[in-house]
């Protein structure tokens, strides 16, 4: 694993720091989940995977009402 320096504000890091503490990690573990999670190697977007799980539901149950059973006239 490689290592980097970072430059931010001292504020930034002490709140960093507890928002870590409060969740059980240290910042550099804060740190590689972030980049991880909104870093991907995949090149597909969010939403085009979504699109392709989407594809893969199949839905057994039949559509048994009418629209003008949802409204009350």
């Amino acid at each position: 694993m490689k290592n980097i320096t970072l430059s931010l504000p001292e504020d930034l890091i002490a709140k960093s720091r507890e928002y870590a503490r409060k969740r059980g990690m240290s910042l550099n573990e804060l740190i590689r989940k972030y980049l991880k999670s909104n870093v991907s190697v995949d090149s597909k977007s969010t939403a085009e995977k979504l699109l392709e799980k989407r594809r893969d539901f199949k839905f057994d149950t039949k559509i048994t009402w009418k629209r003008e059973d949802l409204y009350d006239r």
